[in-house]
């Protein structure tokens, strides 16, 4: 069965170049009326024009598609809010969000400046949170609403040298967690992306050949996938070269230590068992495993939960 997004309106931030325009022309060719967001800066976030948004636009008006350029920059919500307002004077709607807009300020803990930790968080993090929360409302009141936000294995598993990149990819892990409880009523379903591209973001840190296989055009249809009217909830997809894969969050087991044994040297002697993989879940909400610790104590100590 076809994926289609006839009727749909997407925007796409970010989408002047790289990942963000692929994405915002396959959605194009697919039905979907686009705004093309890009602030036009460079990839440490200095500068900005117009150009490259209304580039990607003249080519999706040239397949016969219909979007419009906006040059918000996410980090400033006044702006965010307008270009959702421009996106509704047109079309009336916002049925799809891809959150894809960033910017690198890499250096190591020691050497990088709050400053440029402050941004990184500014643009990734309160951008994704500035561009879902203008659209929120209005996904809630037509009942429909598909949110894509960026993470990266930089801020799953870590990377040398973006302390403050991988702050706030993991940052957008903890909104998409709460997001989907509570949009869930509203069909509103919200997922993550952990993209593996080769674009102006990882040039000259990739080989060459690595380079060429990691196209954004083998990253996009994952986000097609997560913005279908069947897309997943609460799903971490990571894609890149063709290849696509699903990161999880998990909890051990665990155990339950008696009162005797809570020390650190209770924990030390019961660490294999503690970090065993036997077991192991995925927790739907913070107040699961909160619940669970309270039953196994519970159940330790002989005690009944109300």
């Amino acid at each position: 069965m076809s994926i289609r997004y006839d009727g749909k309106v997407a925007i796409v931030t970010g989408a002047g170049q790289g990942l963000g325009r692929s994405h915002a022309i396959e959605l194009a060719k697919r039905g979907a009326r686009v705004v093309v967001n890009d602030l036009g800066g460079a990839k440490d976030g200095t500068g900005g024009s117009s150009e490259a948004a209304r580039a990607v636009v003249a080519e999706i008006q040239a397949l016969g598609g219909e979007a419009i350029a906006n040059g918000a920059n996410v980090a400033s919500y006044p702006e965010v809010e307008a270009m959702v307002g421009q996106a509704m004077e047109q079309w009336g709607r916002v049925d799809i969000l891809v959150n894809n807009a960033g910017i690198l300020r890499d250096k190591s803990f020691a050497k990088g400046s709050l400053e440029d930790f402050k941004l990184v968080l500014d643009v990734h993090l309160m951008g994704t949170v500035n561009c879902t929360k203008a659209c929120w409302d209005i996904m809630r009141e037509q009942s429909y609403g598909r949110v894509v936000v960026t993470t990266s294995s930089s801020g799953l598993y870590g990377n040398f040298g973006q302390a403050n990149y991988g702050a706030a990819k993991m940052g957008v892990i903890g909104l998409m967690n709460t997001l989907v409880q509570e949009g869930a009523k509203y069909d509103i379903r919200v997922n993550a992306l952990a993209p593996a591209a080769g674009t102006r973001m990882t040039e000259g840190l990739l080989p060459d050949k690595a380079f060429e296989l990691l196209a954004p055009e083998t990253v996009t249809p994952a986000v097609l996938y997560l913005v279908g009217e069947d897309a997943p909830n609460r799903t971490i997809l990571c894609a890149g070269a063709g290849a696509y894969a699903v990161a999880k969050i998990v909890e051990t087991d665990g155990v339950w230590l008696p009162p005797a044994e809570q020390t650190p040297e209770g924990i030390a002697a019961h660490w294999e068992a503690i970090t065993s993989q036997v077991g192991e879940a995925i927790p739907q909400s913070g107040a699961e495993p909160t619940l669970r610790f309270a039953a196994r104590a519970a159940e330790g100590l002989g005690v009944k939960l109300d």
